[in-house]
């Protein structure tokens, strides 16, 4: 298949060499650039956290503190950041939280590193078991302002089989640019796979009917996907 990846920059370069391995032709446009904010006063969810912490000034004050992750894939970044007491789930925040909670002393506080835009409340799920929680926001997700005019060319020409969208944002973000940029109808006949039902939402909400999600919220499940349709 011809699949468009859509996730940023850094994670999307290993994602496609993964799928090239497999057999796929890849195109990588970057609905979301990821920018670290340097200044976050340190004292994670998503490998953009863990890849921010990884080119943080203050990484080093933190890297032996147990270190909370959803997903295999975050885990393997937390270690090859330098991380070394990692635990992670394939669940979600809701189980990450009750995990952190589990392994986390009464009134111990929890350092969430988090994204300027993030969904579920991780934080409040702590506070309600009683675990303090300092958020420091230590990136932020910039949306792309247009499709590159190579990806709209193939959309148009229907040369596009599938799409893999990782966040909920980048997919809002790409419908939206569809639209605008006259090739929605292109990308409701593609096949999208999504890595959580949250993500799917604005691909169904636009019309798209070949929408699949991953089984788990995390990378290996969503190329089992692809590779099962």
């Amino acid at each position: 298949m011809h699949i468009l990846l859509t996730r940023p920059e850094r994670q999307g370069r290993r994602t496609a060499e993964l799928l090239r391995a497999r057999g796929h032709s890849v195109t990588h446009a970057p609905m979301l650039r990821i920018e670290v904010n340097p200044d976050a006063d340190l004292g994670m969810t998503s490998a953009n956290a863990v890849d921010a912490i990884g080119r943080h000034p203050q990484k080093a004050s933190i890297l032996n503190v147990p270190t909370f992750v959803v997903g295999e894939r975050t885990a393997e970044a937390a270690r090859e950041a330098g991380f070394t007491d990692v635990i992670s789930t394939d669940a979600d925040v809701v189980r990450l939280a009750e995990i952190a909670a589990e392994k986390t002393p009464p009134g111990g506080l929890v350092l969430y590193l988090a994204g300027e835009d993030r969904t579920g409340d991780l934080a409040g799920s702590l506070e309600a078991a009683s675990r303090p929680v300092r958020t420091v926001e230590v990136y932020r997700a910039v949306a792309a302002t247009a499709l590159p005019e190579e990806m709209v060319r193939a959309l148009q020409s229907d040369s596009i089989d599938a799409v893999l969208h990782y966040s909920r944002r980048s997919a809002e973000t790409f419908v939206g640019l569809a639209a605008v940029g006259s090739c929605l109808v292109n990308v409701l006949k593609c096949k999208h796979f999504c890595l959580s039902a949250q993500v799917a939402q604005p691909l169904v909400g636009a019309g798209a009917t070949q929408v699949y999600v991953a089984q788990r919220p995390d990378e290996s499940a969503l190329l089992d996907l692809v590779g099962n349709i």
